[in-house]
């Protein structure tokens, strides 16, 4: 839902950017390597520490590459399967950081193993609710599903909260509450996310198995 609304607004924001750096010669390619590497540092670097604040800080400079590549190929007239791969799996790879971060704080410092479970839990069923639409794709199915909790929700819903949590810091009290309320919604979140998907994948799957097979009365097929 949020990617839906909200790329389309930073992609306006952040086009004289995307413009800037094409005419410093920088390739799209080159900002998602980059980005993807600002986010994995800002993840496995200061979440297993508890350092929401900054964590979070690091990860929303690098995490707006997403958008910004993707526009410097627009404008150059390249976008391309290979860029569409590589920008689809580094995505993979930052949200695997990103919640991977936060299950070592909980299994170390944290020292909480249900929070844990639950982090995991939301690092697995992010990559298979992408794994759904895409290989639902591959076997020539629209998908046509809006989840509840797609990436674009994921992200926002954790960032904020670990950020915020990261106030902690700065003598804000209780705040650190949120990040834990934050992952038990992702995690509730994104298994609807993946049912809705399995049971519109099941669906057409079932109405394009029908239409592969259906017979005219007269015995011809068309």
């Amino acid at each position: 839902m949020l990617n839906k609304y909200a790329r389309a607004f930073f992609t306006r924001v952040l086009t004289p950017f995307a413009a800037l750096l094409i005419r410093l010669g920088v390739s799209p390619d080159a900002v998602t390597l980059t980005g993807t590497g600002g986010v994995i540092a800002g993840a496995l670097v200061f979440y297993p520490r508890g350092e929401f604040f900054w964590g979070t800080v690091v990860i929303t400079l690098f995490v707006f590459s997403d958008l910004i590549d993707g526009n410097m190929a627009r404008q150059l007239g390249r976008s391309s399967r290979w860029g569409a791969f590589l920008d689809s799996t580094l995505d993979r790879v930052a949200d695997g950081a990103i919640f991977g971060g936060l299950a070592l704080w909980y299994a170390g410092g944290g020292d909480d193993n249900v929070l844990c479970a639950v982090t995991i839990f939301c690092l697995t069923s992010g990559q298979v609710v992408s794994y759904t639409k895409a290989r639902g794709e591959s076997i020539g199915l629209p998908v046509n599903v809006n989840g509840l909790v797609e990436r674009a929700e994921r992200l926002v819903i954790s960032l904020v909260a670990c950020g915020l949590s990261g106030l902690h810091m700065f003598g804000v009290p209780h705040i650190e509450i949120l990040l834990p309320i934050a992952l038990w919604i992702v995690a509730v979140g994104s298994f609807v996310t993946l049912v809705q998907r399995v049971v519109t994948v099941r669906r057409e799957a079932a109405e394009a198995d029908a239409t592969e097979h259906a017979v005219p009365q007269g015995g011809e097929t068309r």
